[in-house]
């Protein structure tokens, strides 16, 4: 049976709640010092993770002794969380200092799909790296010849 709305009001959009919630005076006025240090923090983790993922994709690229297969797990973990340091993380600390300076009309157009998309990808391949670790775990010298990078 379907329930009516009494109220005659719309279902709320729950994406403009997040963005009154981020870009609400009150709140901001509030928190001001630690949005600053949020998006200080922010800003430093960006460029740590992006020149972090750089080294480890070039350490990658030089070791030749890890199996292919495990190799190109770590490999798209790299790249994932290579491309949170340069997509995802400068939105979010621009979003926080749009917030501290109260400058409202930009604050509403920060989107978060792409964290949240990169996020669930680099949790897919932990999990796939996890995975692949129990595999070798469990299969010992039969590893190599089941896990190929094919299947991967």
């Amino acid at each position: 049976m379907a329930t009516a709305n009494v109220s005659g009001e719309e279902k709320p959009n729950y994406s403009e709640k997040v963005q009154d919630l981020y870009c609400s005076p009150g709140i901001a006025a509030a928190v001001h010092g630690q949005l600053t240090f949020i998006a200080v923090l922010n800003a430093l983790l960006s460029i740590t993770a992006f020149l972090g993922n750089f080294v480890v994709l070039v350490a990658l690229r030089r070791e030749s002794s890890l199996h292919p297969p495990s190799k190109l797990l770590l490999r798209s973990l790299a790249i994932t969380d290579l491309c949170v340091g340069l997509i995802s993380e400068p939105p979010y600390a621009t979003l926080l200092v749009t917030v501290v300076n109260e400058h409202w009309s930009i604050c509403r157009v920060t989107v978060s799909t792409t964290s949240t998309i990169l996020s669930l990808v680099s949790l897919l391949t932990l999990t796939g790296i996890s995975v692949d670790r129990l595999l070798a775990l469990m299969l010992g010298l039969r590893y190599r010849q089941v896990v190929t990078l094919r299947r991967t």
